[in-house]
Parts: structure tokens; C-alpha cells; sequence
């Protein structure tokens, strides 16, 4: 909290995916999911498609811990457009000096790299087509199931968090009514727990995705949406780096032959302030 008591907060977006940014220290109480659902709402709250909490680590490794939060109050265990902004925020702040370092997240480290002042890379890890989130998966991550009265093949790829992947051709891809088929997508019973959906149409090394994002529903952008539709296109023979067109704009993404994954984009700080004293007081009621 600043010196007066009053809760922090800075605002940030990435091709349109907008972030509330918090540190943990700064807050005199726990972040539960009644809170983030209060935080995030448009009208009641500030209004964000989630929220980023870091808190300082306790290994020397890794500059900061990043806890990051959906709409819904569900915890993400990634966000390569909410990383970003993290990232930056932590550079801007003072929290490190360095172009290159290391944060933790619930999906394990990633390794940023400052490539300008409103840019980065980061080091996503390795990607893989088999993963709990999807336990009756073989080895490739392919599968069928069903949405909206009709069957679909899909790409399961795991970025740190669950994708599914379905190409279809780019005119189709544009008339989908992603509203109507995300949710029997996301909560299928192949997906214990639930997954990101992202439809694509692939041309060469360029890639259009819409992504219907886990606990956010239809989304602008989404960073490891992004990324599970590049590794869907290596996957079927595009060539590494791929560019990603998204509703909110363009990320590239590079993939290895391991599967090793980086992410290439921007993020700016929209706003900056301070909770008011009434949503403080309504913040800290909402203890459930």
C-alpha cells in the first residue's frame, strides 16, 4: 500500500487483453476469487480481463513471483500477453535492471528478454501435445469432440496451460460464432480442467486465430492462444517463426524441433491510480 493507506494499481494492455497489476505487499488482504470477480467487473470495479499479482521471491533466481487471475476468479497458470505486461511493469519499476532474467509463475519459470521499451521476448518453455489436462490424449494430442451440433478435430497443446486447437479454412473461421461453440469446447468432459480454445486457419508461416479464452470467454488476444495455434502449425509443417494475427493484432512466435517455444510482442501501461476508499471497503468485505 502507499504511504496513505490507499491500494495501488496500474492498468496495462496487450493487443487489446487488459490487465489490472497488483503487488502482493500492497495489499492488506488476501486476493480471493470474490475479490478478483470484484476487481475485474466493468461496473462495480475497475474492469480488466484479469488481474497480475507479483510478489517478491525468495529464490535468487527469479526476479519476482507472478500469480495471474481470470474474470471468473479462476487462477491461470499462464498469460503470454498478462507475462508481458508483467514483465515490463517489473523492468519500469525498478525491480530488476537486467535484459534478460527469470520469473516464477504457477506453470514453472519463463525467461524474458527486453528488446525495447515496450517489447520483449519471453522464453515460454516447451510446448507438449500430451499433458494431464487432457489424460485420455495419446502421444500426437489429437482427438474429436462435440460443440454446437457438430463434430470437430482438435490439437491438444499444452503451453504451460491447456490449448485446443481446431484449423478450419479462413472463411469459415470468420463466420464461427465463437459465443455459441467456446463453452462446450471449454468445459468438455475431455478436459478436466477445462481448456483455451483457439480456432485457426493456417497459411504458410501466417496464422489468423480467434481464441476463446478459459474463465474470459471470446478474447482480443491471448499470448498462449497464440502460441498453441504456432506449435498446431509447425505441428502440420509451418516454418519457425510464425506469425499469429489475432482480433487485437499480430505476435510471432518461434518454435524449436523440441518444441521449445518463444513469444514476441509488445505491451503498454494504459493507467495508473488508487482504489477508492468505497471499493476498498466493498473489496475487503468480499472475504469469500
Amino acid at each position: 500500500m502507499s504511504e496513505s493507506g490507499a491500494i495501488a494499481f496500474e492498468k496495462w494492455q496487450a493487443l487489446g487483453n487488459d490487465y489490472l497489476i497488483v503487488e502482493r505487499d500492497g495489499l492488506p488482504w488476501e486476493l480471493t476469487a470474490a475479490r478478483v470477480q470484484l476487481l475485474c467487473d466493468p461496473h462495480f470495479g475497475v474492469g480488466s480481463d484479469g488481474v497480475l499479482m507479483l510478489a517478491p521471491s525468495d529464490d535468487p533466481e527469479f526476479v519476482a513471483e507472478l500469480r495471474i487471475f481470470n474474470p471468473d476468479g479462476s487462477e491461470a497458470e499462464l498469460s503470454g500477453n498478462g507475462a508481458r505486461e508483467a514483465i515490463l511493469y517489473l523492468r519500469r519499476h525498478g525491480w530488476t535492471d537486467a535484459d534478460e532474467f527469470a520469473i516464477w509463475t504457477v506453470a514453472g519459470p519463463i525467461r524474458p528478454t527486453i528488446t525495447g521499451e515496450l517489447t520483449c521476448s519471453v522464453d515460454m518453455g516447451h510446448a507438449s501435445t500430451v499433458s494431464k489436462d487432457f489424460p485420455s490424449g495419446g502421444e500426437e494430442g489429437r482427438g474429436t469432440l462435440t460443440s454446437g451440433g457438430r463434430e470437430w478435430e482438435f490439437q491438444h497443446v499444452s503451453v504451460g496451460n491447456p490449448q485446443c486447437a481446431i484449423v478450419v479454412s479462413r472463411p469459415e473461421l470468420e463466420r464461427l460464432d465463437l459465443g455459441a461453440l467456446g463453452p462446450g469446447i471449454e468445459g468438455s468432459d475431455l478436459f478436466p480442467n477445462r481448456t483455451n480454445v483457439s480456432f485457426l486457419s493456417i497459411d504458410g508461416s501466417r496464422v489468423r486465430a480467434r481464441i476463446f479464452e478459459r474463465g474470459v470467454g471470446e478474447t482480443l488476444s491471448s499470448g498462449t492462444g497464440a502460441c498453441g495455434a504456432a506449435v498446431t502449425a509447425f505441428l502440420r509443417g509451418s516454418q519457425s517463426p510464425i506469425t499469429v494475427e489475432l482480433d487485437g493484432g499480430e505476435l510471432e512466435v518461434e518454435v524449436g524441433d523440441d518444441l521449445a517455444v518463444t513469444l514476441t510482442g509488445w505491451a503498454q501501461q494504459i493507467c495508473s491510480g488508487q482504489l477508492s476508499p468505497e471499493l476498498a471497503k466493498a473489496l475487503a468485505a468480499a472475504n469469500q
